[in-house]
C-alpha cells in the first residue's frame, strides 16, 4: 500500500495538512487512533481570540477548513477589541464540541483523495535519513513520499490531578506509547511540555442570577471569506463571569502540596499565557480576585466549561474551590480538571517548510513542534500539508513572510527562536500588524489558495468578484467630488463640517466622525460591507499603513540578502560565541532571518556581512 502523503493525527493540524494535500491531488492517507475524535476540542471549544481570530481568517482565505466548521457549528460568536484599531481586533467564536468535529469529518469525507484510517504509528520507515512511510502498531507498513506528524498532546503523554498519574491521551484514552523514542534514536531533539484543563460543570448546579451575563455580538459575524453565515443571532447561547475571592485563594494557598504542579510531580514546562488557577494565586498573589468565565460547550447547553480555572488540584479540592464563587455554591462537577504532560519536538529543527533538518520528507505541525491552541496547530497543518504537496512535486516551498500573515509570524518565531513554553500567538508578537487585519486577510492571501488548487470554483469566483469590487469602491471614492450642497445635512447629521466648496469623498472619510457606510447610503451606493469596512480602513489609516509599508521595505532588503548553504560559521570572525552556535544550528537562509534569531546581535549581523562580502562577493 502506498501514498503521496501520510498524516498522523486527526486533530486539527491534522485536518488542515489532510485537506490540503487532497485538494492538490495527492493521494492522501490520515492515520488517527480513533476516528470519532478527529478535530477533538480537549479543552475549551472555542475558535478564535486575539490574533488566533485573524489566523483563522487567513486558514480560510487559503482554502483551509477550520473558519467554515466554525462558522455552521458555534454557539456564540463577537468581535474583540472594537474599541481598539483595527489591527487588533479579532473574532472569537465559543463552538459546540459535538457538532464541530461532526461539520469537520463530514468535509474531509468529501475530499476524493483522502482515506481516513483509525490505527497508531509506531515508527517511521527510515533509510538513509529520509522517511518512506509509516510502520503501525498492528505492524502493517504504509509507504509514502512524505508524512506530516500532527500529533499534538498524543506523544507519551501522562495525565496528571493532585498526586494520581497514569499514561493516556485527552479524555483519558489512548496515547502514543513509541514514536517518541523513536525520533529521539534518530537524531530528533525532544522536549517535555505541559497543558492543562479546567472541570466542566452541570447548567443546572449554577445560579445564573448571582453572575454576569455575557451575550454574543448582535451583528452577522463569519470567519469565512467566502460563506454567509447561517446563524440566527438571537439564538445565540449566553457565556456568564464570576470571580475567584479571597476564600478561594486561601483554600489553594492551603492545599499547594496536594496538586501535581506544586508537588514537584510535572517535569514538563506550562503555557505562561494560560496557566493554571493555582499559578495565578502563587504568582500573582497581590490580586484578591481573577475572572472564571463559564461557557457553554454544547447546543444542548448542558455542560459548561470553566473557563480560567484550569488545575491540577485533586477532585475533592476542585470541588470545594468552585463552591466558594458566585454563582457556583451548589455546583456539580461532570468533568474534573487534569494536566496533561507530552513529548514535542525542538522546533530549531525545523526548516521553514515545517520539513525537519534531521529527516528529510517529514515534516511536522501543531502541538508537536511547542505551540498551543487550536488555531496555531491549524496554520501550521495546512502550510506543512503544501509543502509536502510541492516538495512532492519538487518546486519552491510556500513561505510566508512577517508582513504578510500572522501564520507568517508564527512560524518565523518557532524556527528562528525557539521555544522554552508553548507558543501561543499573540499581536503583540507582529510587528506589521496593521497591514495584517481581519478585514484584508482575503486580499493578502487568496492569491496563494488559487495558485496551489485549494478553492472550489465557487471559491475562486467569490474571491475575484470581492477583488473587482474593492477596486470599483477605490476609484468612486478617489475619483469622485461632492459639493457642501450635496452633503449638507448629512455633514449636519455626523457633526462634521466642511470649508470648501468641492471635497472627494476619500478625503471626507478620513474624517474620524465619517462612516463609508452611512456616506455611501446617502449617496446610494451599494456595497458588500466587508469591501466597504477594508477600504475604508485603508483610507483612515493610510498615513499609519503608509509607515508600515516602509519599514516592510527595510525587512525585504535584508530577506533578499541570501546566505549560501555551505556557509562555515566558524570561519566568521568576531561574532559571539552565541550567535555562532546558534546560526550553525538554524542555518537561516537569509540576512533577514538570522537577524530575527535569538542570540544573534546586529553587531554578529554586522561581522556575517563583512565575511560574505569578502569570502562570497555578496553586496
Amino acid at each position: 500500500m502506498e501514498y503521496d502523503v501520510i498524516v498522523v493525527g486527526g486533530g486539527h493540524a491534522g485536518c488542515e495538512a489532510a485537506s490540503a494535500s487532497a485538494k492538490m491531488g495527492k493521494k492522501t492517507l490520515m492515520i488517527t487512533i480513533n476516528i470519532n475524535n478527529i478535530a477533538d476540542m480537549p479543552c475549551n471549544p472555542s475558535i478564535g481570540g486575539s490574533a488566533k481570530g485573524i489566523v483563522v481568517r487567513e486558514i480560510d482565505a487559503l482554502g483551509g477548513q477550520m473558519g467554515y466548521c466554525i462558522d455552521r457549528t458555534h454557539l456564540q460568536i463577537k468581535m474583540l477589541n472594537v474599541k481598539k484599531g483595527p489591527g487588533v481586533r479579532s473574532l472569537r467564536a465559543q463552538g459546540c464540541k459535538i457538532n464541530y468535529p461532526k461539520e469537520m469529518l463530514s468535509r474531509l469525507k468529501k475530499l476524493k483523495n483522502l482515506t481516513i484510517k483509525e490505527d497508531t504509528v509506531k515508527e517511521l520507515i527510515v533509510n538513509d535519513k529520509k522517511v518512506h512511510g509509516v510502520l503501525t502498531e498492528h505492524g502493517e507498513k504504509i509507504y509514502s513520499k512524505v508524512v506530516i506528524l500532527t500529533t499534538g498532546t498524543y506523544l507519551n503523554s501522562d495525565i496528571m490531578c493532585g498526586h494520581e498519574k497514569h499514561k493516556g491521551g485527552p479524555h483519558g484514552e489512548k496515547n502514543s506509547k513509541y514514536l517518541s523514542n523513536f525520533l529521539k534514536e534518530n537524531g530528533i531533539n525532544i522536549i517535555r511540555l505541559k497543558t492543562g484543563t479546567p472541570p466542566r460543570i452541570l447548567k443546572s448546579s449554577i445560579n445564573f442570577d448571582e453572575i454576569k451575563v455575557e451575550n454574543g455580538d448582535n451583528k452577522i459575524l463569519t470567519f469565512s471569506n467566502f460563506y454567509k453565515a447561517t446563524y440566527d443571532i438571537d439564538k445565540q447561547i449566553p457565556c456568564y463571569l464570576t470571580y475567584t475571592n479571597k476564600n478561594t485563594h486561601k483554600i489553594i494557598n492551603d492545599n499547594l502540596d496536594k496538586c501535581a504542579l506544586y508537588s514537584g510531580m510535572i517535569k514538563g514546562i506550562g503555557p505562561r499565557y494560560c496557566p493554571s488557577i493555582e499559578d495565578k494565586v502563587v504568582k500573582f498573589n497581590d490580586k484578591d480576585r481573577h475572572q472564571i468565565f463559564l461557557e457553554p460547550e454544547r447546543s444542548d447547553d448542558i455542560e459548561y466549561y470553566v473557563g480560567g480555572f484550569s488545575t491540577t488540584m485533586p477532585h475533592s479540592i476542585q470541588e470545594k474551590l468552585l463552591k466558594t464563587m458566585d454563582g457556583l455554591h451548589d455546583v456539580i462537577i461532570t468533568k474534573y480538571g487534569y494536566a496533561i504532560e507530552y513529548d514535542a519536538i525542538d522546533p530549531l529543527q525545523l526548516k521553514m517548510n515545517l520539513e525537519n533538518k534531521v529527516l528529510e520528507n517529514l515534516f511536522t505541525a501543531g502541538q508537536i513542534n511547542g505551540t498551543s491552541g487550536y488555531e496555531e496547530a491549524a496554520a501550521q497543518g495546512l502550510m506543512a500539508g503544501i509543502n509536502a504537496v510541492l516538495k512532492i512535486d519538487n518546486k519552491e516551498p510556500f513561505i510566508l513572510k512577517r508582513n504578510e500573515a500572522y501564520i507568517g509570524v508564527l512560524i518565523d518565531d518557532l524556527i528562528n527562536k525557539g521555544i522554552t513554553e508553548p507558543y501561543r500567538l499573540l499581536t503583540s508578537r507582529a510587528e506589521f500588524r496593521l497591514l495584517l487585519r481581519h478585514d484584508n486577510s482575503m486580499i493578502r492571501l487568496t492569491k496563494y489558495a488559487e495558485k496551489y488548487n485549494l478553492l472550489n470554483d465557487y471559491e475562486k469566483k467569490k474571491y475575484h468578484n470581492i477583488l473587482g469590487e474593492v477596486e470599483k469602491l477605490k476609484n468612486y471614492l478617489n475619483n469622485t467630488y461632492v459639493t457642501l450642497k450635496e452633503v449638507e445635512l448629512f455633514l449636519k447629521q455626523n457633526n462634521s463640517s466642511n470649508r470648501n466648496n468641492k471635497i472627494l469623498l476619500s478625503n471626507l472619510i478620513k474624517r474620524p466622525e465619517i462612516d463609508a457606510k452611512d456616506l455611501l447610503r446617502y449617496k446610494n451606493q451599494k456595497y458588500d460591507d466587508d469591501v466597504v469596512e477594508m477600504v475604508q480602513t485603508e483610507i483612515k489609516y493610510k498615513g499609519y499603513i503608509d509607515k508600515t509599508i516602509n519599514e516592510v521595505e527595510k525587512m525585504l532588503k535584508l530577506e533578499s540578502k541570501k546566505i549560501p548553504n555551505d556557509i562555515d560559521y566558524n570561519k566568521v570572525s568576531n561574532i559571539a560565541t552565541e550567535a555562532r552556535q546558534k546560526l550553525s544550528k538554524i542555518r537561516p537562509l537569509t540576512i533577514g532571518q538570522a537577524s530575527r534569531i535569538s542570540g544573534v546581535n546586529p553587531a554578529d549581523i554586522t561581522m556575517l556581512l563583512v565575511y560574505l562580502k569578502k569570502e562570497y562577493n555578496h553586496d
